[in-house]
Order: C-alpha cells, then sequence, then structure tokens
C-alpha cells in the first residue's frame, strides 16, 4: 500500500509499505480522505506537535474511511460501516485519565503522530477510537471531525456567553471553524482578522459581522467604526507571537483570549502583567480534543458547522511532500489527501 512516511525534519517520503495487521480489538479502515494540518507541518519543519514523532510514521490523524476486517473482539462495528478515527488513544490508568483530563494522559497514543496514522491506503486503529457517521456526510467531511473536535474544546474554555463580542485571529480551516463554534454559542458580534482577501470574503458567507485586513486597516479602529469598544472574546488561530500579542492588545476589560494556535516550541511573547491587572483578561489555551469527537461529529452529521466550504484542494498521496515542502503552497488553504 502507498503511504507517506516521516524520517526527519523535511524528510517525508511516500513508500509501498505492507498491509497493516489487526488485533483482535482493532478494525482495518480503508482510507479515503486525511485531512493535512498544522501539526504535521510542524513535524514536517522538524518540531515537536502535540507529542514527539519517531522517524518511519506514517504521518495523518485528521482521517476517515470505510472498515474493512474487524478483530475477533470488535463489538459494535461491521465490515462496511463508515468511520472517522479520534487519534488520541488514552490508557486510561494513568492519574490523568482517572481524574478525567485524559488529554494529558501520560501513555497516550497518536495515531499519525507517534504510530501509524491515515496518510495510507490503509490503517488498523483500536475500535474505542472510531465513531460511525451517517451516508449523507461525505468522507472528507467526516475527516474534520478531529479539528471541529480540538475547536470544541478550545469553544468550552472561553465560556462565550449570548451577546458577547467575539474576534478571530486568522481565517485558516481553524479559525473559520471557531467562528462558526462561537455563532453556534451565541456571539452577536462576530470579527475575523485576516490578510487574504478570499477568507474574508469566506467568513462573510459563514457568518461573520465584521473582517479587518490586519495589513491596511488599523483593527482597533474599525472595531470602534462599528461600535465595538469591547471585545469580550479573542480567539487566536495563527500560531504567531505578533498575533499573540495582538490578541492580547484588543482584548477588552474583564475579557478571555485563548491562545489556540500552535506555535513553534521555541518561541516567546513579551507580556505587560500591568496591562493584564488593567483589562482582569484571562489568558487560556487550548490541547488537543479530550471527550469531544462524539459532539464534533454531531454538528457536522447534522449540518450544523460547515467544514467544506474551506476546502482548498483535494490531492493524492504523492503530491504530499511537495506541498509540506512548499510554505506558499501550503498556506493557501486546507488541503485533503485522498486514496480514490
Amino acid at each position: 500500500m502507498k503511504a507517506a512516511v516521516f524520517y526527519k525534519k523535511e524528510d517525508l517520503r511516500v513508500e509501498n509499505l505492507p498491509m497493516p495487521e489487526i488485533g483482535a480489538e482493532d478494525v482495518l479502515i480503508k482510507v479515503k480522505a486525511c485531512g493535512i494540518c498544522g501539526t504535521d507541518m510542524h513535524i514536517f519543519d522538524g518540531d515537536e506537535g502535540a507529542a514527539p514523532t519517531p522517524a518511519g510514521t506514517v504521518l495523518g490523524h485528521e482521517f476517515a474511511g470505510e472498515v474493512i476486517e474487524v478483530g475477533k473482539n470488535v463489538i459494535g462495528i461491521k465490515i462496511g460501516d463508515k468511520v472517522c478515527v479520534d487519534p488520541n488513544k488514552l490508557c486510561n490508568n494513568c492519574d490523568y485519565c482517572r481524574e478525567g483530563i485524559g488529554h494529558f494522559c501520560s501513555s497516550m497514543i497518536g495515531i499519525g503522530t507517534t504510530v501509524n496514522g491515515g496518510f495510507a491506503e490503509y490503517c488498523a486503529v483500536p475500535q474505542s477510537q472510531v465513531y460511525k457517521f451517517t451516508d449523507s456526510t461525505e468522507f472528507s467531511a467526516a475527516a474534520m471531525t478531529e479539528p471541529v473536535a480540538c475547536c470544541l474544546h478550545g469553544i468550552d474554555m472561553c465560556d462565550i456567553e449570548p451577546g458577547a463580542n467575539v474576534a478571530v485571529i486568522g481565517g485558516g480551516m481553524i479559525g473559520l471553524l471557531m467562528l462558526q463554534l462561537a455563532k453556534i454559542k451565541g456571539a452577536s458580534k462576530l470579527v475575523l482578522i485576516e490578510p487574504i482577501e478570499s477568507k474574508r470574503e469566506l467568513a462573510l458567507k459563514l457568518g461573520a459581522d465584521i473582517v479587518i485586513d490586519p495589513v491596511n486597516e488599523n483593527a482597533k479602529e474599525v472595531l470602534l467604526n462599528n461600535g465595538i469598544t469591547r471585545l469580550t472574546t479573542v480567539i487566536e488561530c495563527v500560531g504567531k507571537p505578533t498575533t499573540m500579542s495582538q490578541a492580547i492588545a484588543l482584548a477588552g476589560n474583564k475579557s478571555t483570549v485563548m491562545l489556540f494556535g500552535l506555535t513553534k516550541p521555541g518561541d516567546e511573547i513579551s507580556i505587560k502583567p500591568f496591562e493584564i491587572f488593567k483589562k482582569e483578561i484571562t489568558i487560556k489555551a487550548s490541547f488537543i480534543n479530550p471527550y469531544t469527537q462524539k459532539r464534533a461529529l454531531s454538528l457536522i452529521d447534522s449540518g450544523k458547522i460547515d467544514v467544506n466550504s474551506m476546502v482548498y484542494k483535494f490531492i493524492p498521496v504523492d503530491e504530499l511532500p511537495k506541498i509540506l515542502a512548499d510554505k506558499k503552497e501550503r498556506a493557501l488553504g486546507k488541503y485533503i489527501v485522498t486514496f480514490d
């Protein structure tokens, strides 16, 4: 089978690998769609994602497909089922798991980050990690369940109340998902700050009330001109020190700043404690997708959230190394690897 194997920084190779073998509690999935995530880009660039990635690992953790084989102890999943995958397998035995914060599991297995994942024609997955979806949902949409689940955890932590004024910095897929989730939470004014015009236009279609070009416009002035004197929540979805500092600067009094974007491990930002004190800002961060996969799939299955509009391009797995190596190309939008 074809698979994209990570070896080291900027070294991802498409190779022919043996078909995966499944255990008694596993299912074998014929992968239909797998999204390229920001974490995949970080790993390719030589940086750590949620966990270190061993050399020889097949990347890809946002995927969906069809079950073609089940282990002898598998219950509730059958051949032919359409499933998506929660890539974070918890041990359920460590202190973190037993205290209900399993996303900090001491022995977590990351499908597509620490063990072989979905940038392959076939992937063996524990039955505990698969979620069935309806025939009305496309494989490419179901593959986006994992990023939606991550966003759900982050949006839950923002404590958005009906009537809130919310700004999202960054109009990539994550930012546009956050925008939609903030709308579902009841935000009355939704602002997107994004330099690329096509992404701003898409944001307006997905529910943004105001879009701001940070290169050619002063964000604070635009907000005031639109009657927004206080942002109650600012969600940073870029993962750069400059935009994280911007999020804190734009936040209103008694507000929440969610630093959701993934930076390089060594990145730092300067914070003025007096500013945090004067504005009584709460700064939060969000780590992966604890216990939110089922809710995320329900939102996609029901059509309450749009995960299709921001897909930029479908590509075969052979093109994946080239896309990851070209930072300008990969920044154009969401890519989905397909195998049909």
